[in-house]
């Protein structure tokens, strides 16, 4: 253990009471993949109760733990102070034991192009309520498939946390694709003392559209203009007199070779959606912008305050946040009905959602009465 873990255990009867309250968590529940898993330690780790999950990804054609969850628990556990039981690849059933959050800095290191920003929904949440400040040295996948890109969680999620009252800081050492990762980000968190609840109902108008195309390593430069080309023409034809800003670059600190892109729609009152999409063999650079602006064309044209992707990853800090939330979601996923789900069970929090449309996926709106989580341990 590190030394601010030692001096945490010993202030811990002061500070939170610790539980060995049992988290008992079924992982082919509803979405039944990584999200549960992500979810569930976390507020283990909030709440100082040990987490005992099976049936991990019960869902998933390979279930199991893959590197990326593994990884994700074993920096949750050396962040908790704590401890994981039967930690192994593949393994479809672990226990957690939390003791207290600490801070500092900590690595984690997936060594696949497993998500780093994944790791980032778990590891987050405990880094606003630890001790102290946290610095997280994060290596993977910076832009990999079934995930955020970190550009979105740049972008879209990291302002909408700022409503929290937290100011999270991301720097992107070094990008990284699939088949290898090796790409690198350093997530900075100065912890709360609380969440405050959110209030998001009142959408606005669309004013600016504004994004980037990417190619890194070998890929010719001008993949990256036919991607945004693309975007913004679909866009444009959709959207007539509206500011679309859309530009090609070259990362060149990166790992191996990636393309991708990243759009985002601010609107009058401040709401931002995204919509993206990464480079694939055999799919033209204009069908990859095509594809992200398509996707942001759902957003906007769902008229909610939060996109699909942002909606379930914002449901932690309204749970833990104090007071009534109230947000305007795009749709209602399966992935957001999981956070929910989990959230409820697991804590105090109380949901409802309204539908509005007849469909009851799509636009919705969301409150949460907040369980009102104190950081008594950042004094």
């Amino acid at each position: 253990f590190s030394f601010a873990c030692c001096v945490n255990r010993l202030l811990l009867s002061r500070h939170l009471a610790f539980s060995t309250t049992n988290m008992e968590v079924d992982g082919s529940l509803l979405e039944g993949g990584g999200q549960i898993l992500r979810n569930s330690s976390a507020y283990s780790c909030l709440l100082s109760q040990r987490l005992h999950i099976q049936k991990i990804r019960a869902n998933r054609s390979k279930p199991g733990l893959k590197a990326q969850h593994l990884t994700g628990l074993q920096l949750l556990a050396r962040m908790s102070c704590g401890s994981l039981d039967n930690g192994s690849l593949g393994a479809s059933e672990v226990t957690l034991n939390p003791v207290t959050l600490s801070g500092g800095v900590f690595e984690a290191d997936i060594k696949t192009a497993g998500s780093v920003c994944l790791l980032i929904q778990s590891a987050l949440p405990c880094a606003l309520f630890s001790a102290s400040e946290c610095q997280l040295e994060l290596k993977g996948g910076t832009n990999a498939i079934m995930a955020p890109q970190i550009d979105y969680t740049l972008d879209v999620l990291l302002p909408l946390l700022k409503h929290f009252g937290a100011s999270p800081r991301i720097n992107v050492v070094r990008r990284g694709y699939f088949p290898k990762g090796q790409g690198h980000v350093t997530l900075h968190v100065s912890p709360v003392s609380q969440l405050d609840s959110i209030t998001l109902v009142d959408r606005g108008e669309v004013s600016a559209i504004d994004g980037f195309a990417f190619v890194s390593g070998t890929i010719p430069f001008r993949v990256a203009r036919d991607m945004a080309k693309a975007a913004k023409a679909k866009l444009a034809g959709k959207y007539p007199g509206l500011s679309i800003n859309i530009t090609p670059r070259e990362e060149k600190a990166a790992f191996g070779n990636g393309t991708g892109i990243v759009l985002t729609a601010t609107t009058s009152t401040g709401c931002v959606l995204g919509g993206s999409a990464l480079g694939e063999r055999r799919l033209p650079a204009p069908d990859v912008g095509i594809k992200a602006a398509e996707e942001l064309i759902r957003a906007i044209d769902a008229q909610g305050c939060v996109d699909e992707h942002a909606m379930d990853q914002i449901i932690i800090f309204m749970a833990l946040a104090k007071g009534h939330s109230k947000v305007l979601a795009s749709c209602m996923s399966l992935h957001t009905r999981t956070a929910i789900y989990v959230a409820e069970s697991l804590t105090d929090a109380k949901f409802t959602i309204t539908a509005l449309t007849d469909d009851q996926d799509g636009r919705s709106m969301v409150e949460c009465d907040g369980i009102a989580l104190v950081n008594n341990l950042n004094n």
